[in-house]
């Protein structure tokens, strides 16, 4: 069977601002540098599995624009096979992200665009895809019918599920029995279950409440404290893999569920796809932009090579 990941999600153009702070409302402030790229939680997780080595195949909406245009030319760039139709008199997404230029943090407003039509006729028309393939991804920054008939038509065809509920809302407990693996981060993980994630005891709590919802495993993702793996059978928490200074933390947990979806695709276990995931995050991290600091196979290979394999 092919190594091939299909993700559904959105594309976004990051507008990335650096500044010493956030203004408030009526205030101008100066900031220290500008850049655009590629972002969006399902394109960045595209790139991110492409560039571990995954045959990605990715679904969204665009516009007839140029910020569509951009969007083409990073996935043909990074070898993405793009099911990708242009809606006329709509634009492609776009997202501000204001980041700080001291730690690296930072806050995101995403407009979808036309990614934000996308509907359950999405999922279904790439169902051929979905069947060739070994995982199937998606988050939720397009709308919850495209990503939930998305994961029936993976179990269906016995595709293994990555669902990165990201950004976070009220969901159905019925999507969780569709999905073997669920991803959030810390906040995330506080919204589904109204459980607070301050450290790795809060987060099992957290993973045990989507496991009784019916999700096969959990991995909560917890910046530089690392990620949780957590299963009825057993839980264990990876550290966060240290390569250098943190240039900007966007893109971190896409970079972690692609890597971990490319991992999975190529036949790695749970614990080996997640230890891959937490090392191509972290070399993110020392990257500016989203898309653009995902790492290759290689570096995240030679990372691990060089870093013991704690966990606990």
């Amino acid at each position: 069977m092919s190594e091939r990941v299909v993700i559904l999600g959105i594309y976004v153009t990051d507008l990335a601002f650096r500044a010493s702070r956030m203004p408030v409302i009526g205030e101008t402030i100066a900031g220290s540098a500008f850049a655009m790229g590629p972002g969006g939680k399902g394109s960045n997780q595209a790139v991110a599995a492409a560039r571990a080595g995954a045959d990605v195949v990715f679904c969204t909406r665009l516009g007839n624009d140029a910020f569509g245009e951009i969007a083409r030319a990073t996935w043909a760039a990074e070898g993405i096979t793009a099911r990708a139709p242009a809606i006329d008199g709509m634009a492609t997404g776009a997202a501000h992200i204001f980041v700080d230029e001291t730690t690296g943090m930072n806050a995101i407003i995403v407009a979808p665009g036309a990614a934000g039509t996308m509907a359950a006729a999405d999922a279904e028309a790439i169902e051929a895809d979905i069947a060739a393939s070994r995982v199937f991804v998606t988050q939720l920054e397009q709308p919850l019918d495209a990503a939930r008939r998305g994961l029936e038509i993976a179990r269906r065809h016995g595709v293994t599920t990555v669902f990165n509920p990201a950004p976070a809302m009220a969901l159905p407990d019925d999507i969780y029995a569709l999905c073997d693996y669920v991803t959030p981060n810390e906040t995330e993980a506080a919204a589904l279950t109204g459980i607070a994630v301050r450290n790795a005891d809060d987060a099992r709590r957290a993973a045990d409440v989507l496991l009784a919802k019916g999700a096969g495993a959990v991995i909560v993702t917890l910046g530089e404290a690392g990620a949780l793996l957590h299963t009825r059978e057993a839980s264990v928490l990876l550290p966060a893999y240290q390569c250098g200074p943190v240039v900007e933390t966007a893109g971190a947990g896409d970079g972690f569920t692609g890597g971990f979806a490319a991992a999975l695709a190529r036949g790695d276990d749970a614990l080996a796809a997640t230890r891959f995931g937490c090392a191509l995050a972290g070399i993110s991290v020392t990257r500016p932009g989203t898309a653009p600091s995902m790492p290759t196979r290689a570096e995240v290979d030679a990372m691990l090579a060089r870093t013991p394999a704690a966990a606990h």
